[in-house]
């Protein structure tokens, strides 16, 4: 079998794509993808490579729906509008890695992880609950969810 060229892109439904763009380029450390060169916006974009004007709803495209890893390592996320609200818990979350992994001592991941959770926090997330295993356990992360209530994790 010939190998196939892929790329990982992250779907997020959301109500609010914009909304949710300045959250997660800030919260990732990512920016807001621009349209493709020579093209004013997204939906300009779209047009000119023949998308029907009846599968863009009013405003897509009109402002950044994704965003990206300016240094070109992590994925691209894509906010997906979606007219239901989120109901359940989510089946995939993202985790954000900035404790260090186990081989940092416990108490700079726990400093890590509650300055980037505070961080967060300010950007709009709340907290959901802090898994914080009894000693011997050596596991501290904090569960946040953004502004619609996407689950995420900070470890």
């Amino acid at each position: 079998m010939e190998p196939i060229d892929m790329t990982l892109q992250i779907t997020i439904d959301c109500a609010d794509p914009q909304r949710l763009v300045l959250f997660w380029a800030e919260a990732l450390r990512y920016v807001p993808q621009p349209p493709p060169e020579g093209h004013a916006t997204w939906r300009a974009y779209w047009e000119s490579i023949g998308v029907p004007a009846e599968e863009l709803a009013d405003g897509a495209g009109e402002l950044p729906e994704s965003v990206v890893d300016p240094k070109g390592i992590g994925p691209r996320i894509w906010f997906q509008q979606v007219p239901e609200p989120k109901t359940v818990k989510n089946r995939v979350h993202l985790d954000l890695k900035v404790g260090g992994g186990r081989e940092a001592p416990l108490a700079l991941r726990r400093e890590r992880v509650d300055g980037e959770v505070a961080r967060l926090t300010a950007l709009g997330a709340s907290i959901l609950c802090t898994m914080d295993e009894p000693e011997g356990m050596d596991y501290y992360a904090v569960v946040l969810q953004d502004p619609e209530g996407n689950e995420f994790c900070v470890v």
